[in-house]
């Protein structure tokens, strides 16, 4: 008998989340629409408040259209401004939640959001199906108030 742990079904998957996971953060850090547009099923389970007021948020299934509110993101907020750190990272077979905080600044109006952050995504077969974001979405709202 060895003391070397045998991988399960389970850690294969995780380890598989894991490095989706972390590929779409360094995509999204690096601008990269089009690799974040191939991380994306086909169909994708989003979920982000609608606030029609925040421009960018708005309900979307496609993964183009997953990745657009990236372009958007960048579009209405101040780039050099925009701030995201992950506190957390919790991988749990296909499923995978971050924990953190984000900052901003709002292009059409100068002001500042910030607050803490959830995202909740699921990996089938090396892609994203499910991207469930929870966020401070009165102060982007407000920051997004002429």
């Amino acid at each position: 008998m060895t003391d070397t742990p045998i991988a399960t079904t389970t850690d294969t998957a995780a380890e598989a989340t894991r490095s989706v996971v972390r590929e779409f953060l360094a995509a999204r850090v690096a601008g990269d629409v089009e690799r974040i547009t191939a991380l994306f099923a086909d169909e994708v389970d989003w979920l982000l408040a609608e606030n029609p007021g925040v421009p960018w948020i708005r309900p979307r299934s496609t993964a183009a259209e997953c990745a657009a509110q990236f372009t958007e993101l960048m579009e209405h907020t101040v780039p050099e401004d925009a701030r995201a750190s992950v506190d957390t990272f919790l991988v749990d077979g296909a499923d995978a939640v971050l924990m953190g905080h984000l900052s901003g600044t709002v292009r059409a109006t100068g002001k500042s959001f910030a607050g803490p952050f959830a995202l909740r995504l699921t990996v089938e077969d090396g892609r994203i199906t499910r991207h469930h974001l929870y966020e401070d979405s009165l102060s982007i709202a407000g920051a997004c108030a002429p």
